[in-house]
């Protein structure tokens, strides 16, 4: 399978819009997470974007158009810029895969709310449009009038993840020459929140405590109590290879194979034998043995369930290997982006491998026996001789998604 070539990253995450400075925030272990929505029964912390829509839209513009819309064309126009525009592509041969979980959150509260207060079931009239969940890809491809295949995944915490994969699939196949692809997700409000609450998933800390809020997530750790929501977007520009050495252009890596697979087991709960049939399947995909991958973007939700398994899926797939293997998990720093985490964690991959360094697993001063891995430790971030590096996500529903990159 040829590769393709990541030519151009954009971001619009909890610390801030500039690739660069967001893996540096990463690699100083800087947390974004902190605590939110005091008027709530139970604490409640989240890692949320100082966003500036003005800078992408006029007032006019805004109407109807949700945060997780907003942000992602922002995300989305940086990816291109990065990339040096699209270089005569023909409109019909661009094409846009966007990954989102649940849609416009904030115009769906913002209706319930109105209608509730106003006494008489009266929302504003472009709310359906807002909160639909293909409306940011939409948004992205009317902003770079991109006229080829728009398509959106909604498959939970897997949504941007497939939809890089599926954007690979498209440029490896000829349908497009460009693809714009990865996710948005903006779901900090309080009734989406109490519902993450009801679960029993997100991480435990002492009300009002906004250092134990910005620590409190803690991948792999014995003492982990689960994940923060995250708030944010990621898009990266794809093209076949040969585009890419043909224009000059600047590959930060190559995307060199992918894996889908589902659990078919249980809605919510995760199986160790489907996340590793899909971390088997982008090896084989890419051509590499699981000895020359030297790091892994794990999921790491910080869940009691998940991490063990998880743990278990890459034992399964690595094998006597396993050591080998550098894992960290980045949600402890930028909390979990859902529908868009597939495609923040991608970009940080990507950086991974063209800055040859690591951010670190935070938080985890003492690793679960059941999550023995080769964790990457705060200040060991050095790694010379990476070549390749694998993006998890695994997603309610058994959906399981990894990308792999190489260095270009």
């Amino acid at each position: 399978m040829s590769a393709v070539a990541v030519t151009g990253l954009g971001v619009v995450s909890p610390h801030g819009e500039d690739p660069q400075a967001l893996f540096d925030a990463l690699l100083r272990g800087e947390s974004a997470v902190r605590p939110i929505f005091p008027e709530l029964a139970k604490p409640a912390a989240a890692a949320t974007v100082a966003f500036d829509e003005s800078r992408w839209f006029t007032r006019l513009q805004l109407a109807g158009v949700d945060r997780v819309s907003q942000m992602a064309v922002a995300a989305a126009d940086l990816a291109v810029k990065d990339a040096g525009g699209l270089h005569g592509a023909a409109p019909e041969r661009v094409g846009v895969f966007g990954g989102c979980g649940m849609g416009g959150a904030v115009a769906l509260e913002a209706a319930y709310r109105s209608g509730m207060a106003t006494g008489a079931g009266r929302v504003p009239p472009l709310t359906v449009p807002a909160f639909m969940p293909n409306a940011p890809a939409s948004h992205v491809a009317m902003r770079q009038q991109a006229r080829g295949p728009v398509f959106t995944y909604s498959v939970a915490c897997a949504s941007s993840a497939v939809a890089i994969a599926e954007a690979a699939k498209a440029v490896q196949r000829g349908e497009v020459d460009v693809a714009i692809a990865g996710g948005s997700e903006a779901l900090i409000v309080p009734g989406v929140v109490m519902a993450w609450q009801a679960m029993q998933t997100l991480a435990a800390f002492p009300a009002g405590d906004a250092q134990a809020a910005a620590t409190a997530v803690r991948p792999f750790a014995a003492d982990r109590s689960g994940f923060a929501l995250g708030e944010g977007a990621a898009f990266l520009v794809l093209e076949s290879e040969a585009r890419a050495k043909a224009r000059g252009a600047r590959a930060h890596a190559l995307l060199a194979g992918w894996g889908h697979s589902c659990d078919a087991t249980h809605l919510t709960k995760p199986e160790a034998a489907g996340q590793a049939r899909a971390l088997r399947m982008a090896l084989d995909a890419a051509g590499l043995a699981p000895a020359e991958v030297g790091y892994c973007n794990a999921h790491g939700t910080a869940t009691k369930i998940g991490d063990p398994i998880e743990r278990d899926a890459l034992a399964l797939a690595w094998g006597g290997d396993l050591d080998r293997l550098k894992v960290s998990s980045t949600k402890a720093l930028h909390g979990h982006l859902l529908g868009a985490a597939g495609a923040l964690e991608a970009v940080i991959t990507v950086l991974a491998l063209a800055k040859r360094r690591l951010p670190p697993n935070a938080h985890c001063d003492a690793p679960d026996a059941a999550c023995a891995l080769n964790l990457v430790r705060p200040g060991a971030v050095g790694a010379p001789d990476l070549e390749a590096a694998v993006s998890s996500s695994f997603a309610f529903g058994g959906s399981n998604a990894v990308l792999v990159f190489r260095r270009a």
